[in-house]
């Protein structure tokens, strides 16, 4: 701090003696420090050359900047003091594209809600006291629309219908329809007789044929029983025969007897 007030004393001690001698100074700073002076007018290219000799800086870092403007080749220089600023070096970048990155991420509210005004209010209530404001004031005209609704639909159902139907053909049908009804009506009861009729004829026969039927078949099952008995008979006379004959000693008596038996039978 000490070294910094003595060179500001230097600057303005010269300052003061270069004014009293009436000469034109032109101090260059770098830092705020005096790098180069100049006591006649000079231009923008050789004030960067001799900066360029001095500092051993190429122009594409620094600027000159003289009360608070940046100065330029077409600019004139008869100022006290101007300031060379040297150009920031840049980072490899890449930052931007993160920020972008997080930024997408982050969603900005939009509600204000919980924020307060001036007198400390909330923006809610503040708000809310709004929209209670605008609804009691539009309570009159909403009662009015609910009553001008309710007499319209009274009116809707109390008038009369103004829509005419004319269609000859439809009322030509509708008025045969009724007789066409009737009259297939009747046709279904006819037809139900005569049905009804048919069953009771078929009833009627099947009760007569099974009384003749049955008298006949009696008299074919008795037929059959006595064939059938004489049959037996005879089978059976035949057999005794055989089953005696073969007990019986003698040959000749077994030659004799079933001949005579046998025509017994067939007597018979």
């Amino acid at each position: 701090m000490q070294q910094h007030k003595r060179e500001a004393q230097k600057y303005n001690t010269t300052k003061r003696e270069r004014r009293k001698g009436r000469e034109m100074v032109i101090n260059i700073l770098l830092n705020n420090k005096e790098l180069i002076v100049f006591d006649n007018e000079i231009n923008f290219n050789d004030i960067c050359t001799k900066i360029e000799e001095a500092t051993h800086l190429r122009r594409d870092d620094y600027y000159l900047v003289s009360n608070g403007k940046r100065l330029t080749g077409d600019s004139s220089h008869q100022h006290e003091s101007i300031h060379c600023i040297l150009r920031q070096v840049g980072g490899k970048g890449g930052f931007g594209s993160m920020l972008r990155a997080i930024g997408a991420q982050i969603e900005k509210t939009t509600n204000r809600e919980a924020c307060r005004d001036l007198s400390g209010r909330r923006l809610r209530d503040i708000n809310e006291e709004k929209r209670v404001r605008a609804w009691l004031g539009k309570q009159a005209e909403r009662e009015r629309e609910r009553e001008e609704r309710k007499k319209r639909k009274i009116e809707k159902l109390l008038a009369v219908p103004k829509h005419d139907f004319k269609d000859e053909k439809y009322e030509e049908a509708r008025a045969n329809l009724a007789d066409k009804v009737s009259d297939a009506f009747e046709e279904g009861l006819k037809q139900a007789e005569e049905i009804k009729e048919k069953h009771a004829a078929a009833a009627s026969s099947a009760t007569e044929q099974p009384s003749v039927s049955g008298i006949k078949r009696k008299t074919k099952t008795l037929a059959d029983d006595k064939t059938k008995a004489k049959k037996k008979k005879g089978a059976l006379w035949i057999g005794d025969d055989i089953s005696g004959s073969d007990t019986d000693d003698s040959d000749d008596s077994e030659e004799e007897q079933p001949e005579t038996k046998k025509k017994i039978a067939i007597k018979s």
